[in-house]
């Protein structure tokens, strides 16, 4: 220091103590980390969470090593055709095990029962998503048949708070949603004609990819030729955001985070049978709760047609759509696999599916065993294309008998015969079809007809026109009838007199 400035000196002298007060004074929770702590510390404070893995026209995938204790367990199959199905088992996860277990025997049975040639069933599974209390499984099948093996898709979801599974349409938020979903996913695999609907059974394996984008696939053969093998379409997550269900957007958001460690830690809720009693997107109803076909000033008529889907069944979908009527279609088995696209669209529009047999038997004159697996294939057959389970059931030629009642109420089916026969079979002329149902149509009728035929289709528009005008309203059987008893047979929708119950409990 410049001892000519004997001031600055001095100035000087009081900064540097009064910097060694106040380093002295600091409070030692105010220092800094230690010099071989910092940079570990920064490093944890950028630490990113780890990202999902899986393409982008995938559902993301989660390593299994990454869920604390997930193991597997081979289904049991006991049918006749080999089946090697395996599925997860997590800990305090055991209504998803039990849940897997039913529904993959239920669907190697589907296969077999509608697959003449069936050669065997082949399914493995990966997980999708596990985080924020939620489990993504998707399974992977090969089934082969006489024509050679195609591969599927199916997604399940859980819900480890409630036990509760979820097929993939309760990712969307309701029916109106996944109709929007199906005309964006239209533009990707395919037209109208391509047998593309707002079905549970089309929309059964839905998921995110790693950036949010939602992403649909379908089986091979399923919208597409099978030689294209997987068909899928991905939704840019902001579009697909404004469809998805609550459950939607928590599978959204757990599926886009990568997955460590992740385990359930405790058991599953008392009580709880793992499904949801509630309706799902894809999951449609025969009856229409704004018609009561009870209401005195609602005159209900079922309009009923059997032996197809035919060649010109779409035509009479046109027209029933044109008039907002409704029918119910008594399926044949063989027309099912020649039309499926036709007997999807049917089911989405609203109308009444319904059992007629595979080959069209006198079921009285077989024993219940051929009854029975007659049935159980037509069963199976409409269940694949569509996700509905039939309850009614037609008897050709109406002829039935006390095993055949047995057979049906054993497998939950209504026997449902006619009123009206417009015998349009014997006489293939529009004009005397359309006579007969306008002469016999009566409240609570059940018209018989068959779609098979190209005059009964050009009677359909003067018929339901006709209808129409005098006050009608066309319902499926079960809106006629409401809750019928399996086995049980039903003509018509009229109530008994008080004298007819008298005599029936007599």
């Amino acid at each position: 220091m410049d001892p000519d400035h004997p001031l600055i000196t001095v100035l000087v002298a009081l900064l540097v103590l009064a910097g060694m007060v106040l380093l002295a004074a600091r409070p030692s929770d105010e220092a800094g980390p230690p010099a071989d702590e910092a940079p570990a510390a920064a490093a944890e404070e950028k630490k990113a969470p780890p990202r999902a893995e899986g393409g982008p026209d995938g559902l993301t995938v989660v390593d299994a090593a990454d869920v604390v204790g997930v193991g597997e367990a081979e289904l049991a199959y006991d049918g006749g055709i080999p089946a090697s199905v395996t599925y997860p088992v997590i800990p305090n996860a055991e209504p998803l095990a039990d849940f897997l277990k039913r529904e993959l025997d239920a669907e190697v049975r589907a296969f077999e029962a509608a697959s003449p040639g069936a050669v065997s069933f082949e399914a493995d599974w990966n997980l999708t998503t596990a985080g924020d209390g939620l489990v993504g499984v998707r399974m992977t099948r090969v089934e082969t048949d006489s024509e050679g093996s195609k591969e599927g898709y199916t997604t399940y979801w859980y819900d480890t708070a409630t036990a509760q599974h979820h097929p993939s349409t309760a990712l969307i938020a309701g029916q109106e949603e996944l109709e929007e979903l199906n005309a964006l996913v239209r533009e990707t695999v395919g037209g109208k004609d391509g047998g593309l609907h707002p079905i549970s059974s089309l929309y059964d394996s839905m998921g995110f990819n790693p950036d949010g984008d939602l992403v649909v696939e379908f089986d091979a053969g399923q919208v597409a030729a099978a030689s294209e093998g997987r068909a899928y379409a991905v939704v840019d997550a902001e579009r697909a955001g404004a469809l998805l269900s609550e459950l939607g957007a928590r599978v959204r958001d757990a599926a886009t985070v990568g997955v460590e460690d992740f385990e359930i830690p405790t058991p599953p809720p008392a009580g709880g049978d793992g499904g949801g009693d509630a309706p799902v997107p894809g999951e449609l109803s025969p009856t229409d709760d704004g018609v009561d076909c009870s209401d005195p000033d609602t005159k209900c008529v079922a309009l009923t047609y059997d032996d197809g889907p035919g060649g010109r069944t779409s035509e009479l979908l046109d027209v029933l759509a044109e008039h907002d009527a409704r029918a119910t279609f008594f399926l044949t088995g063989h027309p099912v696999m020649e039309h499926p696209h036709t007997v999807r669209r049917a089911y989405a529009e609203g109308h009444e599916l319904a059992n007629h047999t595979l080959n069209h038997p006198d079921l009285a004159a077989l024993g219940a065993g051929r009854v029975r697996s007659d049935l159980n294939t037509v069963q199976a057959l409409v269940y694949r294309e569509t996700g509905y389970p039939m309850n009614l059931m037609r008897p050709p030629y109406g002829s039935t008998d006390d095993g055949v009642a047995s057979v049906t109420a054993d497998m939950g089916l209504a026997q449902i015969l006619w009123s009206v026969d417009t015998l349009d079979w014997k006489d293939r002329d529009a004009s005397t079809v359309r006579d007969r149902v306008l002469k016999g149509a009566s409240e609570g009728a059940i018209i018989l007809m068959h779609d098979i035929h190209g005059t009964t289709i050009d009677a359909a528009g003067s018929v339901i026109e006709e209808l129409d005008a005098r006050g009608y309203t066309m319902v499926t059987v079960s809106q006629l009838l409401g809750t019928t008893t399996p086995g049980e047979t039903y003509r018509d929708g009229v109530p008994d007199t008080p004298e007819e119950d008298a005599r029936a409990d007599a």
